[in-house]
């Protein structure tokens, strides 16, 4: 198992030319839109996404 994941899109234009960059762990870059950004896993949330459940107190 890898533990890197690529991102099919770019964030920014929405477009699939991606390379990885050469900044580091989690960089990538578009082709389309020229734009470089990075990408990182913060961690797990404690409860889940849980949309309308009814504990839920927002």
């Amino acid at each position: 198992m890898s533990n890197r994941a690529a991102p099919f899109y770019c964030p920014y234009c929405g477009d699939e030319d991606l390379r990885p960059s050469e900044e580091g762990h989690g960089a990538w870059e578009c082709g389309a839109c020229n734009r470089a950004f990075k990408l990182s896993f913060l961690g797990l949330l404690a409860r889940g996404l849980t949309k309308g459940a009814p504990d839920d107190d927002s």
